[in-house]
């Protein structure tokens, strides 16, 4: 039976991938995004403009026929927003998608999350479902509200909570990453010995098709990251070898983070500075598994995005 799918966030990173992927598995897919000339086109797609969540929306169009959705709109996490501009767009315009989607018998509705580990010494070395999310920042707060929302409605759902997400034409705090990465600058790999969860954009994409598709996941909130680990001093070396940039061995990482500080590039550091292993056992227990190792992720990030360049060039 063909689906209708709604996905909303539809021209972001996630969406331009996910939106093609649901439509090539037979879906049809309703891609809902405040700029629907940026979406992904094809057989199976129907782009339509998606309202401003920074207010009241009318889900009832967007949702007309639809049997499932999945909700990536939101408000990117980066400074300078105010926290009540995080509240209304994550949180309240979330709320508001649930009770809609509930109203109209929606079959099942899978959020896109985020970590919000609490602090290492009071989680242990492994992030599981089980350690009670400690939101640190504003974007962090709004997530976990917009999760209390969505289990308040009545809907089927399923939430899912990624780390840091890369892959091809990624943006944000992992394009400064790879910027610095490619510089010419030495950096002293070896030095920066965090191990850090990162999620491939294939991988999720896995995740979220697989709840689409499986019963059993209804209820319930995930984890999911790249099963193995990876330490900054791999993720540094992987990026400069295939931006063909030399590394080094010793050093400290002391001037790496100065740099991303004086940068007002704080949030980064924070997210790689410090360790944060995420376990997916659980989803990965339900059956879901994972198409690409970080390691050739990671490559194929830096040569897709090496490609871009060249072609806008």
């Amino acid at each position: 039976m063909t689906r209708r799918i709604l996905v909303t966030g539809a021209s972001g990173f996630v969406g331009r991938a996910l939106v093609p992927a649901l439509a090539a598995a037979g879906n049809l897919v309703l891609a809902a995004s405040r700029r629907p000339a940026e979406t992904a086109r094809g057989p199976g797609i129907e782009p339509v403009a998606l309202p401003d969540l920074d207010g009241p929306v009318d889900w009832a169009p967007l949702l007309e026929g639809v049997d499932a959705v999945v909700h990536l709109a939101g408000i990117a996490h980066r400074s300078g927003i105010e926290d009540a501009v995080y509240d209304r767009v994550i949180r309240a315009g979330t709320g508001s998608l649930a009770r809609a989607a509930a109203r109209r018998k929606v079959s099942r509705l899978v959020l896109a999350s985020a970590v919000a580990a609490p602090p290492r010494a009071a989680r242990g070395p492994v992030v599981t479902e089980a350690a009670e999310p400690q939101p640190a920042t504003a974007y962090e707060r709004a997530k976990l509200a917009a999760e209390v929302e969505v289990r308040a409605a009545g809907v089927p759902f399923t939430v899912l909570r990624p780390p840091m997400i890369y892959g091809p034409n990624v943006k944000g705090n992992m394009a400064l990453l790879m910027r610095i990465a490619g510089s010419p600058w030495p950096l002293p790999a070896a030095a920066f010995t965090t191990r850090r969860s990162l999620l491939a954009l294939d991988n999720l994409i896995a995740a979220i098709v697989f709840c689409l598709d499986q019963p059993a996941t209804v209820g319930e909130t995930y984890l999911v990251a790249d099963p193995e680990p990876i330490t900054l001093a791999e993720m540094i070396t992987i990026l400069r070898e295939a931006a063909a940039r030399p590394t080094r061995g010793g050093g400290s990482p002391a001037p790496f983070e100065i740099l991303l500080r004086m940068s007002e590039r704080n949030v980064l550091w924070e997210r790689i500075g410090d360790d944060l292993v995420v376990d997916p056992g659980k989803l990965i227990a339900a059956g879901w598994r994972p198409v690409v190792d970080t390691r050739t992720a990671l490559r194929a990030m830096v040569r897709a995005n090496g490609a871009d360049e060249r072609d806008e060039g």
